[in-house]
């Protein structure tokens, strides 16, 4: 008896636990599939930053058409630029308490200053863009100019 038991705890032990080939091709599934689906993931954060500054110039756009709303035109480069919708200027006599953005002067998603110019060129108002995530102007991909488009 003490011998078949013997035998039995030999073949169990025999049946335990995974073969180096099982381990082999688990690693090789997991990395074919790291390999379909981390190209898609990482360029992700970057375009999310480019779509959350478009929404950013639209806010601050809003916030320009309020000013010009509340005093009569857009806030020009000698009241401030864009730093009217944050301090008031001392030709806004109509300025909202507050100020028009809160949480301070407007940034991009690379934490760069939006860039302002009035008048804008082609006939507009004004010209409201940032500098992209490399903060200089131009750029292609990534680093291209994202300017708001009325």
């Amino acid at each position: 008896m003490f011998e078949m038991k013997m035998k039995n705890q030999k073949m169990y032990a025999k049946q335990t636990g995974f073969t180096l080939i099982e381990v082999m091709v688990v690693i090789v599934i997991l990395g074919v599939l790291a390999a379909l689906i981390v190209p898609n993931v990482m360029g992700r954060g970057e375009k999310a930053k480019v779509d959350t500054t478009s929404i950013t110039l639209k806010g601050v756009a809003g916030a320009l058409d309020q000013y010009k709303l509340d005093n009569g035109r857009y806030p020009s480069m000698q009241d401030g630029g864009l730093d009217a919708l944050v301090n008031q200027p001392a030709s806004a006599k109509n300025w909202l308490p507050g100020g028009y953005v809160k949480g301070g002067y407007p940034k991009d998603s690379w934490e760069n200053d939006l860039q302002y110019v009035m008048p804008g060129r082609e006939g507009r108002s004004f010209d409201l863009y940032s500098f992209g995530a490399d903060g200089k102007e131009g750029g292609e991909g990534n680093d291209a100019d994202i300017y708001y488009q009325p």
